[in-house]
Formats: C-alpha cells, sequence, structure tokens
C-alpha cells in the first residue's frame, strides 16, 4: 500500500489544482458577464471634469446669467416704452411761433453727496404747423420731453445758474425763428393726438435691434459653452467605458485561453502516464 500513496496524493493535489483554476476563470467570466450586462464599477461615477471645464461651464452660466439681467433692464427702461409708445408717422412741420413763457418752472439740483437744491428753468414753446393737416401743434424735442413735461419744448438741466439756463432757451428760440417757414421733418400721432409732436425719436428700430441682439447673442454664447463642455464630457466617459469593456473582453479570453492550455497538458500529462494495477 506504500507505493501507492503518493501517486493518489498527487492526483488528488492535481484535482484540486484544476478545481481552483477552474473556479478562477468562471469567477471572471461571470464577472465579465456582470460588466457586459451593466457598466463596470470604475465607470459609475459622475462625468470627468478638469479645471479648465470648470471654468468654462461657470463662464457659460456667467454669460446666460448676464444676458437675462441685460434683458430685464432694457425690456424696463427701453423696451417697453418703446412698445408702449404710440407709433408715430413722419410729416413735415413749419415754425408758427415761439416764445419763453414768464413764470419759470421749479426744478431739483444736486450740488454733492449731501448738497440738495432748488431752482428755476425757462419754459420753451414751439408751435408749428402741419403740412399733411395744417393743424396747429406744439413741438416738443422727443417722447421723454413729453413725459416729463408736456407743455415745454424741452427740460433742461437744472442748477444755479439762471443766465445760462435763459441763454439757451434763446438759442433754441431763435434756430426755429430763422426758420422763417422753412419746413422741417417733424413725427405726429396718427390717433389725432397732433398736440405731442416731436422733433426726432428717441426709440427707434435700430435701439431696438441692439437691445435684442446683444443679450440675444451672449446667450447664445453662453449656452453654446455649457453644450460643447458637456458633450465633451459625455464623449470622454463613452471612451472609457468603451475601454473598460474592452479590456474586460481580452483579459476574459486571455484566461479561457490559458484554461484550454492547462486542461491539454494535463489530458497529455495523463495519457503518458502508465496505467499501475
Amino acid at each position: 500500500m506504500q507505493p501507492f500513496s503518493i501517486p493518489v496524493q498527487i492526483t488528488l493535489q492535481g484535482s484540486r489544482r484544476c478545481q481552483g483554476r477552474t473556479a478562477f476563470p468562471t469567477s471572471v467570466k461571470k464577472r465579465h458577464r456582470d460588466y457586459k450586462d451593466g457598466d463596470s464599477p470604475e465607470v459609475h461615477r459622475k462625468l470627468p471634469s478638469s479645471a479648465g471645464e470648470d471654468r468654462a461651464m461657470l463662464l457659460g452660466f456667467a454669460m446666460m446669467g448676464f444676458s437675462i439681467l441685460m434683458f430685464f433692464l432694457l425690456g424696463t427702461t427701453i423696451l417697453k416704452p418703446f412698445m408702449l409708445s404710440t407709433q408715430r408717422k413722419e410729416s413735415n412741420c413749419t415754425t408758427i411761433h415761439t416764445h419763453i413763457m414768464e413764470d419759470w418752472l421749479d426744478c431739483a439740483f444736486s450740488c454733492g453727496m449731501d448738497c440738495r437744491g432748488q431752482g428755476k428753468y425757462p419754459c420753451l414753446q414751439v408751435f408749428v404747423n402741419l403740412t399733411h393737416s395744417g393743424q396747429k401743434a406744439l413741438l416738443h424735442y422727443n417722447e421723454e420731453a413729453v413725459q416729463i413735461n408736456s407743455k415745454c419744448f424741452y427740460t433742461p438741466k437744472c442748477h444755479q445758474d439762471r443766465n445760462d439756463l435763459l441763454n439757451s432757451a434763446l438759442d433754441i428760440k431763435e434756430f426755429f425763428d430763422h426758420k422763417n417757414g422753412t419746413p422741417f421733418s417733424c413725427f405726429y400721432s396718427p390717433d389725432g393726438q397732433s398736440e405731442d409732436v416731436i422733433l426726432t425719436k428717441k426709440y427707434d428700430h435700430m435701439i431696438l435691434f441692439h437691445c435684442l441682439f446683444w443679450p440675444s447673442l451672449t446667450l447664445l454664447g453662453g449656452a453654446l459653452i455649457v453644450g460643447m463642455v458637456r458633450l465633451t464630457q459625455y464623449l470622454s466617459l463613452r471612451c472609457e467605458k468603451y475601454s473598460t469593456s474592452a479590456r474586460d473582453e481580452v483579459g476574459g479570453r486571455v484566461h479561457s485561453t490559458g484554461w484550454q492550455q492547462i486542461q491539454l497538458q494535463s489530458m497529455g500529462r495523463n495519457k503518458g502516464r502508465p496505467e499501475r494495477s
């Protein structure tokens, strides 16, 4: 019985090694199958990002926030008054007469942080005749002048020097007096309110274009930056997942090939070993 103990022990050790080797590729195949059905635990993480991508994302969101703020500010200060204002049509006006009212109007001025004072300014009135209708109307400088004071041609900047304010009003009065009935361009309301004829338009289509174009361009640029960064991160993640699955597949094939070679070698040794009775 003594000679048979060693071969039996070798056979048992070989069977244990074969079982261990068989279990290893099976676990590899199982792990590979699990990764194939789902994603690798190494891939289950957030989108990769770098310091440059974080700065680009911050820049994109800042541009979009700034554009929204521009839309709000321009919409309340320019777009809304323009949309609410009456659509004026162009016509020709001729000066009838001009005069400065005897009673000056009150105004307030500031001369520093804690310095405020009260002053007066002359009210210049310019009466014109509308060529297309022949109606008499009061001329104003622009829409803002109509809203501030509908009785005067314009409202000057208030300050203490009364002579300077008077000279400015006299210069404008002399300009219209020298027209001598010469027609000039003006804008009137087509709804019949001819008393608020204006000389120039403050809100035109070019202002509307700039108020809409630049905020829209800033918003589009910010959204494009954010979208490009997110797309780059997504493509990087997909590339990482593909490379991980490819490495697992190659590793499974290597382990399977090695196991087949071990089985063939074992079978060859078993065939070459003489049978003992």
